[in-house]
Order: C-alpha cells, then sequence, then structure tokens
C-alpha cells in the first residue's frame, strides 16, 4: 500500500523524520520512491541520522539518506538553483551523486530568482502585518501562472533555450514594472544555471509516475500543514499551496488509481508550533524556552518560532478539513517527560466568555469569512484543558481519542531508531503493508 505523509498543524511537526523512519524501517516492504506533491523550495524537513548527520530537505525526498530516490511530481514549484545547492549539501554528507536520485515532471512550474525578489519586496511592503512568507517566492511562482498561465515558465523549458529566454524576459518585465527594480541576476545568467540543471537531472513526462506506482511501494511526502493550506486555512497566513492530502489523490487519480486506495499518516506533535504571524490560540512563550529547537528558530522572512499546548480543536479542524486520516504519526513523545505540565486544550474560549470545542468549516475560497475565523481565532483564548502528564502511552491514547485516529507510529527523539510502531497497530500500521 501506498502512504501519504501530511502534517495536521501549522507545519514543523515532523514530516520529514516520518518519512525517513518509513523508508528505513527494518523488516518492511521496501520503499521505491518519495513523491514530492506540493510546495517547493520553502519545505524544511528535518533528517537526523543515527551517526549523527543533519539535513533539512527541501526538495529532495526524506529518505535520500536511505538511497531511497525522489520524483518531483508536476505539482511541485522547483527551484533549481536551490536544488543544486541541496544536492551540494547531501553530497558533503556522503550521499554519492545526489542528483542521481532524482526524476522531474516537465510540467513543474520553474520558481526563479525574479519571484523570490517579488515575494521579498511585497513581504517587505507589508511592514507589521507580515505574513509570514519564507520570502522564497512560492507564492509569486504560483500567482504568476494563474495570472499567465501560457508564459509561465517550467521544468520542460529549461531544454529549449529560446522559450526560456522568452518566459524569463516578460516574467522580470512584468514584475519589474509592478514593483520597480529587483535584485536578481539577469537573464543570461539563470539561463546558463537552468540549462546546467537540464544537463545534470533526468526530465521525465506522465508516464513517468504511473510506472513508478507499480513497480512498488511509494510515499508520497506533502509539504507545510494542513492548517497553512490555501484553501483551508486562517487567511492572509496561508501558503499558496494545496498541503492536504488532495494533491496526492489526483496523481493517484491521473495514474488511474482508485480514490482513498493510499494510506493516509496524519502527523502531529505532543504540542502545537508555528513559524511567524497568524493564529496560535494555545500559545505559551515558556513551552518555546523549555522546549527549545535545535532545527527551529527565528527565521529571516517568516519570524519567530512559537510554541503552545496541543490545540485541540484546531487539529480536529485539520482532519476535517483533509477529509479524514486512516492513523496517526505523533512525534515528540519525550517531550510530556520534560515538560509534564504539557496540556491539551480542549476547548477555546472568545473575548465575550463563550466557549466553543470547534471550529467551523469554511468554503473554499470564501477569503471574507476566512479572515473572519482568522480574526475570531487570534482573539481566543484556551478553555477547558487536559493535563495527560509524562507518560507517553497515555498522550498517544488521548490524541487517538482526539482526533478518531489511531496512533500507528511513535517517535521519541529525531533519528529512525527514535521510533517505534504503536502497540496494537501492526496491522494498520503502513510501513508494515505490502505494496
Amino acid at each position: 500500500m501506498h502512504t501519504i505523509v501530511v502534517d495536521l498543524g501549522y507545519g514543523d511537526a515532523g514530516k520529514g523524520t516520518v518519512v525517513d523512519r518509513l523508508c528505513a524501517a527494518p523488516g518492511a516492504a521496501p520503499v521505491t520512491s518519495v513523491i514530492r506533491f506540493n510546495g517547493g523550495a520553502q519545505a524544511a524537513h528535518n533528517v537526523v541520522t543515527t551517526d549523527g548527520r543533519h539535513h533539512t530537505f527541501a526538495q529532495f525526498g526524506s529518505g535520500t539518506f536511505s538511497g531511497v530516490p525522489t520524483h518531483l511530481s508536476r505539482l511541485m514549484l522547483v527551484d533549481p538553483l536551490a536544488l543544486a545547492a541541496e544536492a551540494r549539501h547531501l553530497a558533503r554528507l556522503g550521499v554519492p551523486d545526489p542528483l542521481a536520485l532524482l526524476t522531474v515532471d516537465r510540467r513543474a512550474l520553474l520558481t526563479t530568482p525574479y519571484h523570490a525578489a517579488a515575494n521579498q519586496v511585497r513581504e517587505r511592503a507589508r511592514g507589521t502585518l507580515r505574513h509570514g512568507s519564507c520570502g522564497m517566492g512560492i507564492g509569486e511562482t504560483a500567482a504568476y501562472a494563474l495570472a499567465h498561465p501560457s508564459d509561465a515558465p517550467t521544468v520542460g523549458d529549461c531544454t529549449s533555450p529560446a522559450r526560456l529566454r522568452h518566459t524569463l524576459t516578460l516574467l522580470r518585465d512584468r514584475l519589474t514594472e509592478t514593483l520597480g527594480p529587483l535584485d536578481a541576476p539577469p537573464v543570461d545568467a539563470c539561463l546558463e544555471a537552468f540549462a546546467a540543471f537540464a544537463a545534470h537531472v533526468t526530465l521525465v513526462d506522465e508516464t513517468h509516475l504511473p510506472r513508478l506506482l507499480r513497480r512498488g511501494r511509494v510515499v508520497f511526502e506533502g509539504a507545510q500543514g494542513v492548517l497553512l493550506d490555501e484553501w483551508h486555512g486562517f487567511h492572509p497566513y496561508t501558503t499558496w499551496s494545496t498541503t492536504t492530502f488532495d494533491g496526492a489523490e489526483t496523481l493517484l487519480a491521473e495514474a488511474g488509481r482508485p480514490p482513498r486506495t493510499a494510506f493516509r499518516l496524519g502527523v502531529v506533535r505532543t504540542y502545537t508550533t508555528r513559524h511567524g504571524p497568524g493564529p496560535l490560540v494555545t500559545e505559551n512563550p515558556a513551552l518555546t524556552t523549555a522546549l527549545p529547537e535545535p532545527h527551529n528558530g527565528h527565521g529571516r522572512w517568516q519570524g519567530a518560532f512559537r510554541a503552545g499546548d496541543f490545540d485541540a480543536p484546531a487539529h480536529a479542524y485539520a482532519v476535517a478539513a483533509c477529509g479524514g486520516v486512516d492513523g496517526l504519526a505523533v512525534t515528540h513523545l519525550d517531550a510530556p517527560a520534560r515538560h509534564p505540565d504539557l496540556r491539551i486544550v480542549r476547548t477555546h474560549r472568545a473575548p465575550d466568555g463563550t466557549t466553543t470545542d470547534r471550529i467551523p468549516a469554511t468554503r473554499p475560497g470564501d477569503l471574507e469569512r476566512r479572515q473572519r475565523l482568522t480574526n475570531r481565532l487570534l482573539a481566543a483564548r484556551p478553555a477547558a484543558t487536559q493535563t495527560p502528564g509524562s507518560d507517553p502511552r497515555v498522550w498517544s491514547d488521548a490524541l487517538a481519542e482526539t482526533l478518531s485516529a489511531p496512533v500507528v507510529l511513535e517517535s521519541y527523539g529525531p533519528t529512525a531508531a527514535d521510533k517505534v510502531t504503536a502497540p496494537g497497530s501492526r496491522n494498520r500500521c503502513p510501513e508494515r503493508s505490502p505494496a
């Protein structure tokens, strides 16, 4: 059975380390490929190996240390310059020829230095009202493709210098006309870099993904989190990306696979975090100090890394928004022992004193209603709480009950060796399923 891994929070719940475990699980059916199906170079999936190597996976799949190839699907936004830098770091960590492990769909959109520069200009202009962008041009890439679908540069254009020169020049000129001069290299420099990318990476067409799915078990690795979703997140603190299971399900359907045949694995922490501004009802600054993050900190564009107690209404909203999960991977189960006062916040309290245990669904695309919901969450505070204590088994049971899904994988640390199949879930865990 194929597996889709999705973060049920605001990101940073541990998708990378979960994918690493799925690709390295002893005795499991081998994973033949990791497929990326949303987002782009702004992803930051941290993986630590048992011998101490650390890499923040952005475009490469988080199974790379196990030698599992990565496929960047047509739904990815591909940044060749960032990809080259990531490949160099992986090579320094001992991965032989990382680019040889990569295939890229020719239809995927290109993220360029012009997109990134425009993104940073707009974010700076927002001043104190910043959205928490990563500053890497992801939203600009998606917005430009919507506005100019026939002119948006794609990966396939990298093999056609004349076509790529035309699309890059149009892109630069249009953005410059709107925003003024951009801090970005000339078109010729981009052409040279993108041509080198095309020469060193295997570019494929729409027939490649169905072949991958027939070859063996694959893991679809999502980026960001459901609470940042472009359709269901809390506007305007969202990403220009569908962060639910929908992208992976779309790719499976295009390959002729029936819906809901892949295992849908939702990843949650024992506490709720987010990068940058936006709602975090359960925020507790003391937790940020008590539970330091070695690989998550203040981002130049995103802002501060924030922590709070587990937000049950927000995560239940995420499960509903993405159409349900088949199982949960719970990370940071070592945290309650270090901070036994960690709580599960069961209800939110509004400024008028009313409480609720649910966040209402909003219609996709209804930005005005989603903005009202955001304003409500920004003003809400924790109400009823539960303190499970330091026993990780109690935490697993409580989160399974809260989200109406079985816990199938438990994580007690950063490496694959720190993860265990949850008791009683052996027949349900995706790493034990046949291909």
